[in-house]
């Protein structure tokens, strides 16, 4: 007999747990029956604790850097306001010889940016995106830029205050960027890893004030060649003089089918 006020589940679980699930209470049939032995549970382990504490900090990479655009205003915050083209002139010209970190571009980069309005076919600024990354409510400006030696720019930038801040800059030899929820994710070749490639999750940073590469990973995607490790050619979007809005995926470079 189940104890009084006690639904007949409730007395089965009741029952299992003091037979330590051994057998099953009452009719056989439908009975609860034992799941075995439960795993020890492995916790994590130290290792060398008796290291000291670190006394300097790592590298700086720049994930965190932000820079206010100069020049770029932006009527009540709306990012679609502005002209993308117009952003990424207007840091050409703030950093007119700076090559390398988050406002490096390649030399004739920088020459066909500023040549995008006579030659738009050669315009290196692709067609904008937008989404709301940051949670504020409002959409950010992400903006793709091509390069040399098949490499992509992605930038990100925030209105506030009635102009835009810089809230990430990377460049590398791009497969894909995709839109997931508030995340931006790049997907990103590995030519020292025959076979994989890396992907990395870009999500805001309340703290920092910037999009930070919070998830990275390699992953598996066919099979290793033996040869020498190559870089898949992309298949990249012609330029779009006059964006368009769109919150579709990102149409960069996709990696070319291996040969046989």
């Amino acid at each position: 007999m189940r104890p009084r006020g006690v639904p007949l589940a409730a007395a089965g679980v009741l029952c299992a747990l003091i037979l330590g699930g051994a057998v099953g209470c009452g009719r056989s049939e439908g009975g609860l029956k034992s799941a075995g032995t439960t795993p020890t549970a492995v916790g994590p382990v130290r290792l060398w604790p008796d290291l000291p504490p670190a006394t300097d900090p790592p590298v700086d990479y720049g994930e965190s850097d932000t820079e206010r655009v100069p020049g770029i205003k932006v009527t009540d915050n709306d990012v679609r306001s502005v002209d993308a083209l117009a952003v990424v002139d207007a840091e050409v010209r703030a950093h007119p010889s700076t090559y390398t970190g988050a406002d490096g571009l390649y030399e004739e980069t920088a020459r066909a940016i500023k040549a995008c309005g006579s030659k738009p076919a050669a315009c290196p600024v692709m067609r904008p995106y937008y989404r709301d990354l940051t949670g504020n409510g409002r959409d950010e400006l992400i903006v793709g830029i091509r390069m040399p030696d098949q490499q992509v720019g992605v930038r990100v930038y925030l209105a506030e205050n009635g102009g835009l801040t810089r809230i990430m800059s990377t460049v590398d030899q791009v497969i894909s960027v995709e839109l997931a929820g508030r995340d931006l994710i790049m997907r990103v070749s590995s030519a020292g890893i025959p076979g994989y490639e890396y992907r990395t999750a870009w999500s805001w940073d309340e703290q920092q004030h910037s999009m930070l590469p919070t998830r990275d990973e390699i992953v598996r995607v066919k099979p290793g060649r033996t040869g020498p490790p190559t870089v898949p050619a992309p298949r990249l979007v012609s330029p779009t003089p006059t964006p368009t809005p769109t919150d579709a995926p990102v149409p960069l470079p996709v990696p070319a089918e291996p040969s046989p």
